[in-house]
């Protein structure tokens, strides 16, 4: 692979890439990622202190220690797309040369850990609870652009919940980091995540506009492939692993559960719970 031209590879004026307005040089090897910018936040003000901050359009990112490790937080913003642009700008930071513009020979693996909120869909899995996610399913399109390699179980999986939820393409599913659930899954509940392109419809929400198939939740709800049951319904987790695997990075979600969809039950107090994961995360870098 050669060089990267300027319409494809975009850096701003001082050198740092695009989107997220960063160097190489601001950045860690372990990044904790959330989707709202205000949970920087909630996450550094536990850091020993914040040795670098840049805020660029919803990508917020602190940059310190956490007793005596370096370690960064970023936001994103919701959906697959953002994830695109982290995920694929994050990597060029670490292995392409940006000033040749060119791959590094030797190639970084980072460490990324998402922490998110999620709505469970199995009944047994109560609001306050933390759950990692082994696998995640995208219901979005994002990999029709990619060739993203699958195993025949993950492509037999996706086939079904085609057939069972009635769209036109076929859901991806794709195996987190094994190395960091075991590292950050202990006392959490181990599940399989669902990844939508929207909050209402896409979760099976429906307010003034009807949704075009009545059942989509049910399909979902009641999905199983042997001891493989989908778990809860989020916006990002997907775009992580799908990406993560083809770049090659570790990459894990763990989610605060602040709502059970069958239940219809909703925290009353959900920063309490997305606190306690965080602190759960930090304690177990």
């Amino acid at each position: 692979m050669g060089k990267f031209p300027e319409s494809e590879l975009v850096l701003n004026k001082d050198g740092s890439v695009y989107h997220l307005n960063l160097k190489p040089k601001d950045i860690s090897d372990i990044i904790l990622t959330v989707g709202d910018p205000s949970r920087v936040y909630m996450i550094s003000k536990y850091f020993d202190d914040v040795d670098f901050e840049m805020n660029r359009r919803e990508f917020i990112t602190h940059t310190g220690k956490y007793k005596g490790r370096k370690i960064t937080v970023m936001s994103t913003g919701m959906g697959t797309d953002n994830v695109e642009i982290f995920m694929t700008e994050i990597d060029a930071l670490v292995n392409i040369d940006l000033k040749k513009r060119e791959p590094k020979a030797r190639k970084k693996k980072l460490k990324i850990i998402r922490i998110g909120t999620s709505g469970a869909l199995q009944e047994d899995i109560p609001v306050g609870s933390h759950l990692a996610s082994q696998n995640a399913i995208g219901f979005d399109t994002l990999m029709c652009f990619y060739n993203l390699p699958q195993n025949p179980l993950e492509s037999s999986i996706g086939n079904e919940l085609r057939e069972a939820s009635k769209l036109p393409f076929t859901p991806y599913v794709v195996k987190g980091s094994d190395l960091l659930l075991e590292q950050f899954g202990k006392s959490m509940v181990i599940g399989n995540t669902v990844t939508c392109p929207g909050f209402y419809a896409p979760q099976g929400r429906e307010l003034r506009i009807p949704l075009r198939n009545k059942n989509f939740f049910n399909s979902l709800n009641y999905y199983h492939k042997e001891d493989f049951w989908l778990t809860n319904f989020e916006m990002e987790t997907a775009a992580y692993y799908a990406l993560g695997r083809m770049l090659g990075h570790e990459v894990l979600s763990v989610n605060a559960i602040i709502a059970n969809r069958v239940k219809n039950k909703f925290s009353k107090n959900p920063n309490k719970i997305v606190d306690s994961l965080i602190k759960k995360v930090l304690d177990r870098i």
